[in-house]
Parts: structure tokens; C-alpha cells; sequence
């Protein structure tokens, strides 16, 4: 374990200084993923910084709408996350960090500390890793494919319902799968809610 720590702090001291400071601010979970794949920290950094990109340029023409708590937009960004860590570090590295970022959240729940500007839940932890696997197979499959080529392949996904998002209505509220309104209330600071997954081109119900 010394030893993997001295080659941590080595790659972060000869990285750049935003390399240093965000591992400074992942997770534990994270934090002990990098510090057993050291040498492909640094490139999941920079596709992590890619993947915000891809996923704000998608945002602005709106093909997939703009939400990102829950929506068509939230799973693109966790499925194109997974493959493109996929092409450059492998499938299994990329599940792992998918899975320790996820361990994060939880405990970042339980510190009340927001992701994305909200509290994580179980079931968003639950979508995110269902399209993380869905992520992995598609850069496992085009291992050598452009950045675009990707993106169109899980923006298809997602039109054809195979990666999954949360059941909400027009306005934007949580609904279980009963299709009822779950109040405000009995979502916040609950790990365990009763928001509902959907296949990915479910339209929002009214």
C-alpha cells in the first residue's frame, strides 16, 4: 500500500495543480480507486473534464432536453462517462471508478453534501449504474470509434429505451411507479425513495 501511495502522490506532484486539488476533493471510495490504477488516474481526469463538455454542448441544442437530475441528459452523461473511460483505461477500471463514485454518493448523502446541486438517492445511484453497465458495452464495442460516433450510438440508445431515466410529469415532479406525485417531503435527506425508473423514451407524463 506505501508503495501505491508514493506513486499517488508522485503523478499528482508532476501533474497539474487542478489534477491535485480534485483529487483532494473525490470521495474515499474514489480516492482508493485511484490509488490502485495511479497510472490511469490522470487520463479519467481529463475524460471526466471532456465528458462535462460533450454533455453542455448537448444540453445546448437540446436534442435530449436539459435535465440532469433524472432525464435524458443525466444518462447520456453517465453512459458516455463509462464509454469513454471504456476506450482509454478498460472496461473493467471503468466499471470499478463508476461503481466508487456511486459508494461516493452515498456517502456524500450522508454528509448532506449536494451532487449536481442535489442530494443523491438510491434510486438515482441505481439509474446511474444501470447506464454505466450500458456505457461500458458501447466503448467496449467501438473500442477504436470517434468521440462522435459514440455519442451517436448512446444518444440512439436512449431514443430506443435501452438506458434508463426517472418517471417525472411535465412540471418536473418526482412520480413513483404508480404514476403518483411523491411529495417534497418524503425525498428529502431519504436515501431510500420511492422515485421510479423508466426506459429511457418514456415521454414525461401529464
Amino acid at each position: 500500500m506505501k508503495y501505491f501511495l508514493f506513486i499517488v502522490v508522485f503523478l499528482l506532484n508532476s501533474c497539474s495543480p487542478k489534477l491535485s486539488q480534485s483529487f483532494k476533493k473525490v470521495s474515499n471510495p474514489e480516492k482508493i480507486w485511484v490509488i490502485f490504477h495511479p497510472f490511469k488516474a490522470k487520463k479519467a481526469f481529463k475524460i471526466s473534464k471532456e465528458v462535462e463538455k460533450v454533455k453542455d454542448s448537448i444540453a445546448h441544442v437540446e436534442i435530449i432536453g436539459k435535465d440532469n437530475n433524472g432525464g435524458q441528459l443525466d444518462a447520456f452523461k453517465h453512459s458516455f462517462w463509462m464509454a469513454s473511460l471504456t476506450q482509454k483505461i478498460g472496461k473493467r477500471a471503468a466499471l470499478s471508478l463508476g461503481k466508487a463514485h456511486e459508494k461516493g454518493n452515498y456517502q456524500s448523502f450522508k454528509k448532506r453534501q449536494l451532487e449536481d446541486g442535489v442530494l443523491p438517492d438510491k434510486p438515482s445511484s441505481e439509474m446511474d449504474l444501470f447506464n454505466n453497465v450500458i456505457g461500458v458495452r458501447v466503448g467496449y464495442k467501438y473500442k477504436k470509434a470517434s468521440k462522435n460516433i459514440i455519442i451517436q450510438q448512446l444518444l440512439t440508445k436512449i431514443g430506443e429505451g435501452e438506458l434508463r431515466i426517472l418517471k417525472k410529469n411535465n412540471l418536473g415532479n418526482f412520480l413513483d411507479c404508480q404514476n403518483k406525485i411523491i411529495p417534497f417531503e418524503n425525498l428529502q435527506h431519504r436515501w431510500e425513495t420511492k422515485k421510479c425508473l423508466m426506459p429511457s423514451n418514456n415521454t414525461r407524463i401529464d
